[in-house]
């Protein structure tokens, strides 16, 4: 037996008990004719105390030649520890130690392994292994595991039925890019991995399962920020016989769950916004509702004052900073110069200042009087203390720059706030939108999304305007689900597969399998993904994902722990049909 108990779980209570411990040695303190070694697992850390009065000589000098992350295992009586330790739960006590076992020596670590290590993310990255054993990447990873338990409870009392779906699947041509996987008993021929189950989820409705999930991994070839991996985890769910109304209800209910067992928060509301409505008034289609500064569009209080700028854009619109009018030029100067950046992209930007008894001070006094700026400032919200900033330009490009500089502002304020959390839905998506690359349309969520009823006879004069019976739900300005209704009717496909610019044969050719099984008895569904890291991350109190992955790619998509991607050998290559041998 390796252990009688865990270095997490010894209490006053435990005193004259005998133990056995085993963990990695923490530190240790050599005063002599006394050691203390800190034992650490993952259950928490242990103090060992070796004296020379108490314990033989022979397990003192082997004491002595403990470094960092020794594998050891010890004997001995649990005691009080004379200077108590409030900050850990076994403060109260010690082990003194009769036994000592090296089992396994380790060389000195490439960094601390504590809470605040002395690693960059680099070096921490290429021995995970190590990084994992700190508390704040084992508590990550420990508090996925319950978000994922939480989740897994709460479906299986809606009777969603847990079923695995195949990893090795067909390459599509709609979406991100797929990673493909050479067959070497079909040469020439590749696997995909999938994107997502869509397919395999929507057949399972088709084959009566009713409602399915699945915690399953799912791969995109596409580029990366830190807020994404080229391997990721959805919450997949699909329902047969519902409406979007059952969808949005059931996954309200799971986020609840979450938010009430995780941080036993309670959130009642959960607001809906159209597609429209939140390019509109955020400049995204996932606001973060934590706080103000609605866009405000000012181009009937704005234009037609002798000011080109304005003048000559497609929209001018503005948020109302709370408080900032005391900002100094030089931290305005700041803000105009952080919009500017070419990852902003923005040319320039407008401010007013709102000072007392209704006075406006701006940057173009010389073009707008105070009955001028006085509209602005209805039209932004803006109140007396509070600082407007005005981007103009094209429409959709200056919505963003905007909603960039929001949510710059949000942070530098403090008003994105870890530990609160705004749910809320974004529905009625546009069905497709344009490529200006392909110059045709594309799915904006997949090929089988449903539109909306009431929007059909547009699919052939207007498609751009047909809504789709999708939704995205938010949380912290953060997309952490989406889905839709799906088509479910054979015809109805191939006319999307048609508006998508997809011939008869291709549409066939790709997607053959999901229509001749809507031939016999598609039931209406619909279903929804959760991204779990990001959702594991947001509900940890983070907005980076890495930490919360057991062994995650750098923003290059390599794991520089086992240093891949790598070249294989040519005689693989050409089992694959890859490459010829060389010569």
């Amino acid at each position: 037996m390796y252990r009688s108990n865990t270095n997490g779980e010894l209490r006053i209570s435990d005193v004259n008990k005998e133990v056995t411990l085993s963990g990695w040695v923490q530190k240790s303190r050599d005063k002599g004719f006394m050691i203390w070694v800190d034992l650490r697992d993952r259950y928490g850390i242990t103090q060992l105390i070796f004296d020379e009065a108490r314990t033989e000589s022979s397990v003192m000098e082997l004491a002595k030649s403990l470094g960092r992350e020794f594998v050891i295992q010890v004997k001995g009586t649990v005691i009080e520890r004379e200077s108590k330790n409030s900050n850990i739960p076994t403060g109260d006590i010690e082990v003194l130690v009769k036994e000592l076992t090296i089992l396994n020596a380790a060389q000195l670590p490439p960094f601390t392994i504590e809470d605040d290590t002395d690693g960059g993310e680099d070096i921490r990255m290429k021995y995970r292994y190590l990084d994992i054993r700190r508390n704040p990447v084992k508590n990550s990873l420990l508090f996925r595991h319950k978000v994922a338990q939480q989740v897994r409870n709460y479906l299986s009392n809606l009777d969603f039925c847990e079923v695995e779906t195949p990893y090795l699947i067909k390459s599509t041509p709609e979406g991100a890019r797929d990673f493909v996987v050479p067959s070497r008993m079909n040469p020439g021929q590749f696997y995909a991995l999938p994107q997502s189950p869509q397919t395999f989820k929507q057949l399972l409705m088709v084959g009566g399962m009713d409602r399915y999930f699945q915690i399953v991994k799912c791969f995109r070839d596409e580029d990366l920020r830190a807020d994404r991996q080229p391997e990721f985890t959805q919450i997949d769910c699909e329902m047969a016989f519902i409406e979007q109304e059952d969808i949005l209800n059931v996954f309200e209910g799971l986020t609840r769950h979450l938010l009430k067992e995780i941080h036993n928060i309670e959130i009642e509301k959960f607001p809906r916004m159209t597609f429209d409505e939140a390019m509109r008034s955020y400049g995204n289609d996932k606001p973060d509702i934590r706080f103000g500064m609605k866009f405000g569009e000012l181009n009937t209080v704005a234009q037609h004052k002798d000011f080109p700028v304005f003048n000559a854009a497609e929209l001018v619109v503005g948020i109302a900073v709370p408080g900032a009018a005391s900002y100094t030029r030089k931290e305005i100067d700041g803000l105009i110069d952080w919009v500017k950046r070419p990852q902003v992209g923005a040319s320039g930007m407008v401010y007013v200042k709102c000072e007392g008894n209704g006075q406006y001070k701006s940057s173009v006094d010389k073009f707008y009087d105070q009955e001028d700026l006085a509209k602005w400032a209805e039209v932004t919200g803006a109140k007396e203390g509070d600082l407007i900033l005005v981007l103009s330009g094209p429409a959709n490009k200056t919505r963003g720059q905007l909603s960039a500089l929001r949510m710059e502002l949000g942070n530098r304020m403090g008003l994105r706030k870890p530990d609160e959390f705004a749910p809320l839905w974004v529905i009625d998506f546009p069905l497709l939108e344009w490529d200006e690359e392909s110059e045709r349309f594309h799915a904006m969520h997949h090929p089988f999304t449903s539109p909306k009823p009431e929007d059909m006879h547009l699919l052939d004069t207007d498609p751009g305007k047909v809504r789709a019976n999708a939704y995205d739900l938010v949380l912290n300005g953060n997309e952490i689900g989406g889905g839709s209704i799906r088509i479910h009717d054979k015809e109805m496909q191939a006319l999307m597969f048609k508006h998508l610019g997809f011939t008869p044969e291709q549409a066939q050719d790709q997607f053959g399998f999901l229509m001749n099984a809507f031939q016999y008895g598609a039931p209406p569904h619909g279903g929804l993904a959760f991204g779990l890291d990001r959702l594991v991350a947001i509900l940890g109190g983070q907005e980076t994902i890495r930490d919360f992955i057991a062994f995650p790619k750098n923003n290059s998509g390599r794991d520089v722990m086992i240093d891949a991607p790598a070249t294989i050998d040519n005689v693989q290559l050409q089992e694959l049909s890859l490459a010829l041998a060389k010569k």
